[in-house]
This record gives C-alpha cells, structure tokens and sequence, in this order.
C-alpha cells in the first residue's frame, strides 16, 4: 500500500492553530527514519523556527523511583492553573524486545493526562545516550511553535550520561529521594555537576528526617563542586509531590533562576552553545544516515569481519572511509 505524501505546510497551519492531532502527527514525522520524510521533516521545521525559542525548557532527571513523573502531574497542574501551557516529553526507556516504550508515563500522570492546557508525549530513548529521544530536540521546537510555553523533558534517569537534555534545557532539575542508602552513592558526580537546582521528593511523614540530613549532605558536597557556569548556587529544596508541599518554593526557585540567567546573559549564551551543539549532533546523525544508505553493503561486509575477528574496528573504520572519501585504491 503507497503512503501518502506528508504536507508539510498544512501539518504547520493545523498545530499553529492548536490542533493536537497535527502536532502528534508532526513529531511522528520527524522522528521517522524514513528516506522520504526526512525533506518534509526538514521543511516542517523550518516554518516553525520563527515561532520557537520563547518557552521556558525544564530538564528534570533523577534516580528510578524518585517520582519524576508524580512530581511532573503536581508541577505541571501548578503550570496549567496559573495559565501557561505545558508540554511534557517523557522519555520512556526502550524495550529490548520491541524497542518501544515501557513505562507509558500518561498512566502515570493522570491529572495532566486529561488537563487540556497539557500535552504529553511519550518517547522510546531508544539506544540514545542521555536517555534522551533522538529527536526530542526538534520536538520541543515544535511544541513551542504550537504554543506551549514550558516544556519539561523527564529523562529516563537510570545512570546514563544527562549531557544530551542539559543541552537542550534551561534549567537542569536533579530529583532524589531520602533514605536510599549512602546519598552520595549511586548518583554520578557529573549528574550533580550539572544540577541547576537539586530536590529531595518524598520529604513527608516518617521520611522528613532523613529528607533533612540528606539536604543537608548534598549541601555540604555542592561545596566542593566547580562553580556552575551561570554562576548561580545550587539550592537544595524538599518537596512532596505526592502531598504537593514545597512545590510553591521549587516554582519561585524555577522563576529566578531563568530571571537571573536571562539578566547576567547566561541565557543566551547557553542557548547558543546548545544550537552549536545540536548541529553537530544533526550532521552525525546525517552522515551516518549517509554512509548506510551509499555504502550499507561495504560496512556490513566489514561488521562481520570485525565479529569474527578477521580485523580490528579501527582498520575496519579507516577502509570504509578510505572508500568513501575515494582513497580507495579499488
């Protein structure tokens, strides 16, 4: 069965107007691999730039377990309620078997599921570092092109490296919870590096307590850390999302810390260096796309004779470069 040609002009007109169904649409289109969506995808995003680059991007990453998600429903209905539109895309991890998403996060936030100042889109993080989608880049352009000022991007949050959402985000959120043993165990000190502002969920009931000392640890250690390139502290906040108590705090911690980097400069600056930073993202992926679709039959010969021992991947990489570049003797 043929497949329709994809308007990317129409799909633009429908999500500018707010049309849902056109949005979702449009991120399936550029997260398509297809050959032949890749100069509607390109075009699509091309009338959105002049509508892009007004939202507020939020990274919020975590421990498994730590209640991204919960806390994402309690501060994403905070959002809606006081008149902003929201995007969230969460980042699903990948099944191994099916290569989809695994935890279905709108089961998991169900007061921003069916809130219609909200819209959520699950993605595979595939074999992406960072468990970041390979397009949630150009999905947030979109989502601001359709009119959402704040995009929250939840990670998958299992110990792969953040640098992918923290270069795409204005603020990177570090969420941890109380009482998991050693508090500076099992969290990578890059991750915490990179924090803009670092909360403890859960700091309720029996669990204040431990909710206090681990502020209070994580304090201490954020001592020891370089100092941040916006130049701002890290504050260390305690929240129950669950009870939404300190979620007002964490919304006006949020707000000045994009007023203070928007004042010092740091705002565009970092938005700069993350548009230089995903074109050479954007050019890998393309001549990597490139080099499978011109010389797939050549670098599979050479994969099977890297498996079998036959070359090492490095004599493997020159000779196939060697072909394209037509150093090739042959």
């Amino acid at each position: 069965m043929q497949r329709t040609p994809v308007n990317a002009l129409e799909l633009f007109h429908r999500l500018r107007q707010g049309d849902r169904v056109a949005l979702g649409r449009a991120i399936t289109l550029i997260e398509s691999t297809r050959p032949s969506d890749r100069l509607p995808a390109a075009e699509l995003i091309e009338a959105c730039l002049p509508h892009t680059g007004r939202s507020v991007r939020l990274g919020i990453s975590g421990t498994p377990g730590a209640g991204k998600s919960t806390l994402i429903d309690a501060y994403g209905t905070m959002l809606t309620r006081q008149g902003h539109p929201i995007a969230v895309l969460a980042i699903d991890p990948s099944s191994g078997v099916h290569k989809g998403s695994i935890l279905g996060d709108k089961t998991r936030m169900d007061r921003l599921s069916r809130d219609p100042k909200a819209f959520i889109r699950p993605s595979p993080a595939g074999t992406t570092l960072g468990g970041v989608a390979r397009k949630t880049r150009e999905t947030i352009l979109l989502c601001e092109a359709a009119g959402f000022d704040h995009i929250l991007i939840e990670t998958v949050g299992v110990g792969q490296s953040e640098t992918a959402v923290q270069a795409m985000t204005d603020l990177f959120l570090l969420l941890l919870i109380p009482g998991a043993g050693d508090e500076l165990q099992g969290i990578k000190r890059g991750i915490v590096e990179m924090a803009d502002i670092v909360v403890i969920n859960k700091a309720d009931g029996d669990r204040l307590r431990l909710a206090e000392d681990a502020r209070m640890h994580y304090r201490r250690a954020l001592h020891l850390y370089p100092a941040r390139d916006s130049g701002l502290p890290v504050p260390v906040l305690l929240i129950s999302a669950l009870e939404q108590t300190g979620l007002d705090e964490l919304d006006q911690r949020i707000r000045d810390h994009i007023q203070a980097i928007r004042q010092n400069g740091h705002f565009q600056r970092q938005r700069q260096d993350q548009a230089g930073f995903w074109l050479r993202e954007s050019l890998m992926d393309q001549l990597s796309a490139w080099v499978f679709e011109q010389h797939g039959t050549t670098y599979n010969d050479l994969h099977q004779a890297v498996l079998e021992g036959q070359i090492s991947p490095f004599a493997a990489a020159d000779i196939l470069m060697r072909k394209i570049t037509g150093r090739d003797p042959d």
